[in-house]
């Protein structure tokens, strides 16, 4: 993109909170962007938002990983264009998107501890959205 994105709307933040979460182990499984791409699709927060959209945002916040602090900003920017309610939205999405592909890797764990504290959710809301994706993917 040429142009320098300093704002994302609700639906961009959401969308970046599961392309971190996807890039936290420096790979996007098939499983993590099937996932993204679902919830994109399936979700009421999502009902105006183009699913062909999610290129341009997963592009725009890969390349916030690429810049010198760039996580913090991602972490700004997504803080900036979520209320309070839409932040544990945004938990939610990246805790799906780590459940996508079996367990999570240390560095996925480490991302959602980070995202948690960033995002300031309670340990407590925290720990049960963790537990309900974790339940959602078990396999029988």
């Amino acid at each position: 993109m040429s142009e320098v994105l300093t704002r994302f709307s609700v639906q961009e933040a959401l969308v970046c909170a599961m392309v971190l979460m996807a890039a936290s182990d420096r790979q996007m499984s098939d499983a993590e962007l099937g996932t993204m791409s679902r919830l994109v699709q399936e979700l009421p927060a999502f009902s105006d938002f183009h699913p062909t959209d999610i290129a341009v945002v997963t592009e725009t916040c890969l390349g916030l990983l690429d810049e010198t602090e760039g996580l913090e900003r991602a972490y700004g920017m997504i803080r900036d264009a979520l209320p309070p309610r839409l932040r544990e939205t945004a938990y939610l999405l990246a805790c799906e998107v780590a459940a996508a592909d079996g367990e999570a890797t240390q560095e996925e764990l480490l991302f959602l501890q980070s995202f948690r504290i960033e995002m300031d959710i309670d340990r407590l809301i925290a720990g049960a959205i963790e537990r309900a994706a974790k339940a959602r993917y078990q396999v029988i």
